[in-house]
């Protein structure tokens, strides 16, 4: 528990990088928050590096291996009458492997511009924001 009195998640999320765009994932239609985009990623267990629980996150989620993940961004958001999540976003612009959907509803790759036409999920928008706004180059560089 924390101050708000709610549970603390903490997540870690990869900003994949491939010819100038960026991966986005839908959420499947039975998991919570149905139909919601994110970037992929997962939960950190207990002891676990962040570094090391993206790597495992995206191998089960997209079947790739990331190499040299840079931290760019962190904050915390509350889901009112759930929990609180701990976000650490990543910026990834090497893997090996070929990108293959195992969990999503579907993946796509845009160009950042085009990000704030997904309907993103509410602890992704700080970071969307900024990186639809003049500070989002620099973060991405």
């Amino acid at each position: 528990m924390n101050d708000t009195g709610a549970k603390r998640i903490d997540v870690v999320a990869a900003l994949i990088f491939q010819d100038l765009r960026l991966l986005v994932c839908q959420r499947h239609e039975t998991s919570e928050f149905p139909l919601k985009w994110e970037f992929p990623g997962g939960k950190v267990e207990p002891g676990e590096r962040r570094e090391d629980a993206l790597t495992r996150e995206i191998k089960e989620e997209l079947a790739i291996e990331i190499h040299d993940p840079v931290k760019i961004f962190s904050h915390r958001h509350v889901y009112p009458g759930a929990f609180e999540v701990s976000l650490d976003f990543f910026r990834v612009t090497r893997f090996s492997g070929s990108v293959s959907n195992r969990v999503f509803q579907q993946i796509c790759w845009v160009p950042v511009s085009e990000l704030t036409k997904f309907d993103f999920l509410d602890g992704d928008l700080p970071l969307i924001a900024i990186l639809a706004g003049p500070e989002g180059e620099r973060l991405l560089s």
